[in-house]
């Protein structure tokens, strides 16, 4: 098991673009995929939080996300298709940032064009806190933190002194299962 260090708000890596995944580069990426897998379970252990994470979040500069809900999914140079219209708002956490809560606008459905680790192009349409997560993941592999996103000079809370409406309550929760 490696559990590498996640890096932080204010590494000026996070902010970097991610280069593409070349198809000669799968086999080398194998450990990248263990760490990131790793690195999000130890993250879970300790928050109760993380379904998702970017390779940028741990150092490997690769359009590369790794998701583990019920199985884990590798989305090698993700791409969005289409985005819905519709936008709904968010209270987002990042494992970049974890004491950290920035309420941020997202759209409510989109369609994502992918490869997986046999290099064949699929295809998924995602919908709410899905959505929500891989317009997240997809903004690090662009350089973009949820903190740039904000929807206004108050829409950033700390975990510990926020209180919540019964809305906001749900939304958190869902978007804490990141």
């Amino acid at each position: 098991m490696t559990v590498r260090d996640i890096l932080l708000l204010g590494n000026p890596q996070l902010y970097e673009i991610s280069e593409p995944v070349q198809r000669s580069e799968l086999e080398s990426l194998q450990p990248v995929l263990t760490d990131l897998h790793d690195t999000m379970m130890a993250f879970r252990q300790t928050w109760g939080a993380g379904r998702a994470i970017a390779a940028p979040q741990i150092g490997a500069m690769k359009r590369l996300i790794y998701m583990h809900i019920d199985h884990p999914v590798v989305f090698i140079n993700p791409q969005f298709v289409a985005k819905s219209e519709t936008m709904f708002e968010v209270w987002d956490d990042c494992m970049s940032f974890p004491e950290l809560l920035v309420k941020v606008k997202r759209h409510q459905s989109c369609q994502i064009m992918y490869r997986d680790l046999g290099w064949q192009q699929q295809h998924i349409q995602l919908t709410d806190d899905l959505a929500e997560l891989l317009q997240h993941e997809m903004d690090h592999l662009d350089g973009v933190l949820a903190v740039s996103n904000a929807i206004n000079a108050r829409a950033f809370a700390l975990r510990s002194q926020q209180t919540f409406t019964d809305y906001d309550r749900s939304n958190l929760m869902t978007t804490l299962k990141q």
